[in-house]
Parts: C-alpha cells; structure tokens; sequence
C-alpha cells in the first residue's frame, strides 16, 4: 500500500519523509512535485493508495526554454479523484483557506473521506498535525480482524459456554 502525496517543497517533502520512514515505514511514500506526474501515477495505481496528501499551490517552474511554467494545482488531482470511486482519505494540506475548501468541497461531494490540515511555523506541523493525521486516518480505515470465523477444521472458534470465563462450573 501506498501514500501518494504532492508536495513541490523540497523541505517540507524531507520532513515528511522522515517521519513517514520513522512512523510508517510499511507503507511506500510516493512523492510528486507536480500535479500531471502525479494524475499519469493514480490513473494506474489508485487502487494501490492508503492514503492521499494534496498540497494546493505549486512553484512555478523553470521550463526547458528558460520560461516559467505553472505545473498546475492540487485541485486538479481532487478533480481527478472525485470522478473515481473513493478509495482512501485524502488530506489536503496547504495555507491557501480557499482552495482546500473548494478541494474537500468537490472531494466530499463525491463521497471520499477528507482531512483538512493547516500548515504552521515552519516545519513543526509536519509532525505535529500532517504526520499525526497520516497515522490516524490509515488505523482508521484499517479492517479489524474478527475472531469468531470458523477455525481450520470448520468448529467456531469460540469455546463452549463452560469454558467460558465466569461460566458456572460443571
């Protein structure tokens, strides 16, 4: 499984690497600076994602001719993801207020799971409120194992009544 997260900050793409690795190293963190790279890797591997993060605004940047260029905006992935059935939570996280309503808006609309964080200080709340969040939401979507299935040789696995702690004693 998967966390998919666009995020063109260089520190910030370093603090949540850390603690990726630190707290949730099971999971592979797939990283885009970009909107397009990232649409071409969800159009394939959606169904891989446990998790998604979804900065709004990006950098411009340096084309080949020298130009800046606008690589787009997060939004664009929350368009994407509202015509898919939901998948996993997304958690947007940026300073821009109005853009991530307006992507928890068309998100929500479309039934997905969204988490909204702010960003603060400098790189406090990477660990603090983005890193914290991660961690909740995958234990949240988490499946729990139910234990009263039926054992290898087809018995319930649950013990007979006079086994049972505080059952009366035969």
């Amino acid at each position: 499984m998967k966390i998919v997260i666009l995020e063109d900050n260089c520190d910030r793409r370093k603090a949540m690497a850390a603690y990726l690795a630190d707290r949730l190293y099971t999971f592979d963190a797939v990283f885009f600076e970009s909107p397009q790279p990232m649409l071409e890797y969800l159009r394939e591997h959606l169904s891989e994602a446990i998790c998604i993060a979804l900065d709004h605004d990006m950098e411009l940047i340096e084309g080949a001719d020298g130009a800046l260029v606008d690589p787009g905006t997060g939004r664009e992935i929350a368009d994407f993801l509202a015509t898919r059935a939901p998948q996993c939570p997304v958690i947007p996280h940026t300073t821009n207020t109005e853009a991530a309503e307006a992507m928890a808006l068309v998100l929500r609309d479309a039934a997905w799971n969204v988490h909204r964080v702010v960003p603060w200080g400098d790189l406090e709340w990477v660990h603090a409120a983005w890193g914290c969040t991660v961690r909740r939401v995958i234990l949240d979507t988490a499946q729990p194992l139910h234990h009263h299935s039926a054992n290898a040789i087809g018995r319930e696995s649950t013990p007979p009544a006079s086994r049972q702690p505080g059952a009366p004693a035969e």
